[in-house]
């Protein structure tokens, strides 16, 4: 039996920057890659605080879920890597807001700091269905 990778790719969250895909389809998994606060057409935020960038970050995820075919009750794990412990009840606040009823298992890391000066970035793994 062949097993097929495909990549996920919209215009709806930003192009990677690098050498990798938005997310990868291996079967039902979705693996979205990590996603910074960049909006998709790259224009800068208006509000650079914390909540509008973890806002920006779920929704690149969610946009990229999206393009999948998925919706938020199909992630089975997300990790948020945030700059400051001080943010995590802001984060809790965006995300429960933005996640609605979905309620995967989750990880907050707190770091110093994250490329480019961001304050959040977050990569997901959902399970599709047909």
């Amino acid at each position: 039996m062949e097993k097929a990778l495909s990549p996920i790719l919209t215009d709806q969250a930003p192009a990677p920057a690098g050498h990798y895909a938005q997310a990868i389809r291996a079967g039902d998994t979705l693996y979205v890659s990590g996603q910074l606060p960049i909006r998709a057409d790259k224009a800068p935020l208006e509000d650079m605080g914390f909540a509008a960038q973890a806002r920006q970050a779920i929704a690149n995820m969610l946009a990229i879920l999206e393009a999948a075919d998925g919706t938020p009750e199909d992630l089975c794990r997300v990790t948020a890597y945030i700059v400051g412990v001080e943010n995590w009840p802001e984060f809790n606040r965006v995300y429960a807001d933005m996640l609605g009823e979905a309620r995967p298992a989750r990880t907050v890391v707190p770091v110093p700091e994250l490329h480019y000066g961001y304050l959040v970035e977050i990569d997901a793994v959902a399970m599709l269905r047909d």
